[in-house]
């Protein structure tokens, strides 16, 4: 069995939660652990909080830039989220990579949110929030980016897709587990 659902949603503040309540509420309803469906929520409301800050100018336009979208699949064992914005995409390459060995506490001071030659998000707004690297004069990490670096952390797969002037995609799989009760065990 396999259970698909899709929203289009505005880019507000208020999405984001939304999102969150409606795939919890589907992994409950499905039976996935809790653990797993915990995980997932915070990958999902990082990757929303994502589209909502960065993915194109408020207000509808012809290319839907006033709003994005959050698709899920649960299909045999696995869950696979989709969140797509209509922004303005990223840079090839520049994305948070756990393979790449990137470290998101590592801040080499640029005021562009680069790691070492690794971007610390797809949509970084290219501005550290004013932080002046603190009152110890040590370089901080800005705020921006470590929502990529945490879906990477909470996901068994991740894949991150420009569509230069057309947004970006955030994809991230995750193996699920199943309550013993669960009724919709998808087997």
């Amino acid at each position: 069995m396999s259970i698909w659902w899709s929203l289009h949603l505005r880019r507000e503040a208020a999405s984001v939660p939304l999102a969150r309540r409606l795939l919890l509420g589907a992994m409950e309803a499905a039976g996935v652990d809790p653990d797993v469906s915990y995980d997932l929520s915070v990958a999902l409301s990082e990757a929303c909080a994502n589209a909502v800050e960065h993915g194109g100018p408020v207000g509808a336009g012809p290319s839907g830039a006033g709003e994005f979208h959050v698709t899920a699949y649960l299909d045999d064992d696995m869950c696979r989220i989709e969140v797509t914005d209509h922004g303005p995409g990223f840079e090839r390459g520049r994305g948070a990579s756990r393979a790449a060995g990137a470290d998101p506490t590592a801040w080499d001071g640029h005021r562009d949110g680069t790691h070492d030659g690794v971007h610390g998000g797809v949509h970084d707004s290219g501005h550290d929030g004013g932080h002046d690297g603190g009152h110890d004069g040590a370089h901080h990490p800005p705020e921006h980016g470590r929502g990529l670096f945490l879906i990477e952390a909470l996901a068994d797969h991740v894949d991150f897709r420009s569509r230069p002037g057309d947004g970006a995609v955030v994809c991230f799989d995750k193996l699920l587990k199943w309550k013993k009760d669960a009724l919709l065990r998808v087997s």
